[in-house]
Formats: structure tokens, sequence, C-alpha cells
């Protein structure tokens, strides 16, 4: 794949335990992509590969038609991430993480500035800006997660469970924004989630168990007849 996210022979593993198992699949560009598993699936494991914080044996991974192992730098240039773990300034403002992580990707002046208030209007969040992280709440610190993730431009968006202790209407907001992303910026989204009210009918779905593949289609397709939350829980044994 020329564009967008593939990876392709991944595994890995810690001591005796296999955290992934030859893991394989495709995002394509505009393709919100959930990537579905009970915790101890392997998808932080997945997330650290991709995102280089873990080395293990060879994989072919194409981030936007860069080979992470060839050419890193490239590669990582072209995604943007948000981890499961807040990684804001506290006592920053809104926009000061961002002009400072803005900074870090050699982005200054008039375009620091214009790119940073475009963010911040898309995720509602200009109201915000002058306000340090501290005094947000959950959902407006992650927004702000999202809009730094997305100041270099990346063609692949990486979010490892971006919407843990959120409430129900700002999980949808947000989720509801990253679906209209892929879509009006064309970027490939891989969005890592336990929770199967995060994902549309027409999305994709890489249902990921004890560091397996066990389905990679629609969510339609995968569920069929049955909910998708039956289905994955009759695919993994576990509850949500």
């Amino acid at each position: 794949m020329e564009d967008g996210l593939s990876i392709k022979q991944l595994s890995h593993t810690y001591g005796a335990k296999q955290a992934l198992d030859n893991v394989a699949f495709d995002v394509r560009p505009g393709q919100f992509c959930a990537l579905l598993g009970p915790n101890g699936a392997g998808k932080s494991t997945l997330f650290s590969r991709l995102t280089r914080l873990i080395n293990g044996p060879p994989a072919q991974i194409m981030i936007a038609g860069a080979d992470l192992h060839r050419a890193p730098r490239q590669a990582l240039a072209r995604m943007g991430i948000v981890f499961q773990q807040p990684t804001l300034d506290l006592d920053l403002t809104v926009r000061q993480n961002l002009l400072y992580f803005a900074a870090l990707q050699g982005i200054s002046g008039k375009v620091a500035h214009t790119r940073i208030e475009a963010a911040l209007e898309r995720l509602a969040m200009a109201h915000r800006a002058g306000e340090k992280v501290r005094a947000l709440n959950g959902g407006h610190r992650r927004r702000t997660e999202i809009a730094r993730a997305l100041l270099h431009k990346p063609q692949v968006l990486l979010l490892d469970e971006a919407t843990v202790g959120l409430d129900a209407a700002t999980r949808r907001d947000i989720t509801a924004h990253m679906h209209d992303l892929c879509q009006t910026d064309n970027i490939a989204v891989l969005w890592a989630t336990h929770l199967t009210d995060e994902i549309a009918p027409q999305d994709q779905v890489v249902v990921l168990h004890g560091g397996k593949v066990m389905a990679n289609d629609t969510a339609t397709a995968i569920c069929g007849a049955e909910t998708l939350e039956d289905r994955f829980l009759a695919m993994t044994g576990t509850a949500q």
C-alpha cells in the first residue's frame, strides 16, 4: 500500500509470552479502522512497535509509503499518535503545549500559529486555548492531545484507547470527530478500543485477541445477524 498503514509479519514476545503473533492488516487513506480487543490482547504492544517505543523481530511496516525499519524518521514524521496515558504538560496552557510540540516538529512562526488555531477551532477548543491543562476535564485534555497530533499534518493517525475514563457523550463526540477527519482529510486512522459502541457499521474492524488477528472486515460483515458486541464476545470469550 503506497499510502495509509500496512502491517505484515509482525510478531513480538516478552520472554515466553507471545504478545503478537504474525499480525497483518492494512488501513487505507480515509478509513477509520477500529483495533478491537479485550485488555491484554496486544493492542498496546502493537502501538509500541508502530511507534518504535520497543523493537522486536523484523516486520514489514509501511507508514504512508515509508518503511518504518529502513526509513524510521520519514515514517514517524508521517504519523500522529495519541497514547492511552496523557502526555500534556499540566502547568502549560493549551496553546503553549501545542506551540512546544510544533517547535519539536520544526514548525514555527506564522505557520505554527495558523495550524494551532485551526486545530483548536476544529476540536472546539479555541475558547480554552489560554487555560492551563491542569484546569481542563478529561475530555478537553483528549481534544488537546488530538489537536496536537494533527499539527504536522500526518497521513496516519494512531489513537490508543483514547476515550478511556471519559463519559458516554464525550466519547461519542470524539469518535464522531475522528470519523469526520477521515473523510475530510483522507487520514488513515487506527483506533484501539475494547468498546464496540465506538464503532460504526461501515468501519473496518480488526479483532485482536491473544496477539492474533481473529477477523479483519467491516463491522457489518463481521457481526452478520448478531450485534457486534455479541460477536466480539463470542470470538474472544470476554466481557466488556
